[in-house]
């Protein structure tokens, strides 16, 4: 992630907290329990919503300014939280050793999804799942066509490596996933190539392979 977008994510963050996505960590969090594990968890805006059944977290970072930050969430934390240098295709984590990975607003910019997902299957336990929240593709051809035109031109160096189209659910299924239930919402609550996100959880295939395999 560019230096220069680490320094701006904070106060966009906070502003978009203020602004209703508080309450999308919270729900992305709810009922969790035992050893998470917390994929590009930036200034560590999710750490205050993990709910008391929750014995620890281990919080990846790579980008040392967020992880400074992080370090400072994870004091005020209401769980015990370790935040981690590592980076989501190399988890510092023993296979079957999680209850749950999260991923919150970084698969739009992790740049290898397949083997970050590859390390979230290899990390849980049986029975774990997967929490995630973020945004992607829009809705309508015509919006589609903007985010790949985005995509693939001056958004990604602008915003720290985000894609505004990937399709999370799709990414997760083509990752071994089977989606288990997904919230679609706006936000802002407007139509815009960067304002369609899904909010859900997944368990790994029964074949470990993608549905469609």
């Amino acid at each position: 992630m560019p230096k220069l977008f680490a320094r701006m994510w904070p106060r966009l963050r906070q502003t978009m907290d203020r602004r209703g996505m508080a309450e999308h960590r919270r729900a992305l969090l709810a009922g969790l329990s035992g050893q998470v594990v917390e994929v590009g968890a930036g200034d560590g805006a999710n750490f205050a919503y993990y709910p008391p059944a929750v014995t620890r977290v281990l919080a990846v970072e790579p980008e040392a300014l967020l992880r400074r930050h992080a370090a400072t969430s994870a004091a005020a934390a209401p769980v015990p939280v370790e935040v981690s240098a590592g980076t989501a295709g190399r988890l510092p984590a023993l296979d079957a050793s999680v209850d749950a990975v999260v991923f919150c607003l970084v698969l739009c910019s992790i740049p290898d999804v397949g083997q970050a997902l590859a390390e979230a299957r290899r990390v849980l336990r049986p029975g774990g799942q997967v929490r995630f929240l973020e945004h992607g593709r829009a809705d309508s051809p015509g919006l589609v066509r903007m985010q790949r035109a985005l995509d693939a031109t001056v958004w990604p160096p602008l915003a720290g490596g985000c894609h505004t189209g990937r399709d999370t659910v799709e990414l997760l299924e083509r990752g071994g996933f089977t989606v288990t239930g997904v919230h679609r919402y706006n936000f802002p609550p407007v139509r815009t190539p960067w304002s369609f996100h899904a909010r859900g959880s997944a368990t790994v295939s029964p074949t470990g392979l993608s549905p469609a395999s």
